[in-house]
């Protein structure tokens, strides 16, 4: 059997932790952001962490079990 590849666009997205939490970046923060108010921007800055039932999803994706 053939070695299991990665989804291209789930690497360039999403970022495993040391504890094994899966790191993801804020949506809504690439176009309008002169509608946004100052403190929905500064919401959005950084990143955030996959809900728990999105995990196993992404974590098929990445290859990683």
């Amino acid at each position: 059997m053939p070695k299991m590849k990665t989804h291209s666009s789930a690497k360039k997205r999403f970022k495993v932790t040391g504890s094994g939490k899966i790191k993801r970046f804020q949506a809504y923060t690439s176009h309008m952001m002169r509608n946004k108010s100052k403190k929905a921007k500064t919401r959005l800055n950084g990143s955030t962490t996959v809900s728990k039932a999105d995990e196993k999803r992404i974590l098929n994706l990445l290859c990683k079990k």
